[in-house]
C-alpha cells in the first residue's frame, strides 16, 4: 500500500475517533446549556456527516466541504477558549470581586472550570482534517477533469 494513502486514512481514524470521543465527553459533560455549548457538538455532527459522505463519495467536492468544516473547527476551538476564558473571569469575580488586571488574568486562566485549553482539542481535530485533505487525490481528479 503507498505510504501516503496509509497515513491518510490513519489521519482519518484520528479524526473519527477524536470526534466521537469529544462528542461523547461533551454530552456526559451536560455541556449544552446555552447556544456556545452546542457549537462543538454541532460541528462535531457536520464533521461525522461530512466523512461519511466522503466515504461514500470522494470528490473534490467533497473535499473541499471537509476543508471548510475543518477551518470551522479551528475557529471553533479559538473561540472556545475565549468563552471558557470569559467563563473563568466571570467566576473568579463572582468568589473575590475585588480582581483585575494581571491577577484576575492569571487566576483565570490557572481555573480548572471551566478548563481554559479544552476547546483547543476541537482546533486539533481541525488541523488533522486540514493535514487530510493537503493534496487530496480527489482534488488531483478534479484537475485532470478540467484540462
Amino acid at each position: 500500500m503507498n505510504p501516503i494513502k496509509t497515513l491518510r486514512l490513519a489521519l482519518l481514524a484520528i479524526l473519527l475517533i477524536g470526534m466521537l470521543g469529544s462528542a461523547i465527553e461533551l454530552l456526559l459533560l451536560g455541556h449544552t446549556e446555552g447556544w456556545r455549548e452546542w457549537i462543538p457538538l454541532l460541528l462535531i455532527l457536520a464533521g461525522l456527516s461530512a466523512v461519511a459522505w466522503h466515504g461514500l463519495r470522494s470528490t473534490a467536492l467533497t473535499v473541499q466541504v471537509l476543508r471548510i468544516l475543518w477551518i470551522a473547527f479551528v475557529a471553533g476551538g479559538l473561540a472556545g477558549i475565549y468563552f471558557h476564558y470569559l467563563g473563568s473571569v466571570e467566576f473568579k469575580l463572582e468568589s473575590n470581586p475585588g480582581l483585575s488586571g494581571w491577577p484576575l488574568f492569571w487566576q483565570a486562566i490557572q481555573s480548572k472550570a471551566p478548563p481554559l485549553l479544552a476547546p483547543g482539542a476541537l482546533a486539533q481535530l481541525g488541523l488533522i482534517g486540514l493535514a487530510y485533505t493537503y493534496r487530496h487525490p480527489a482534488l488531483a481528479r478534479r484537475r485532470v477533469e478540467i484540462e
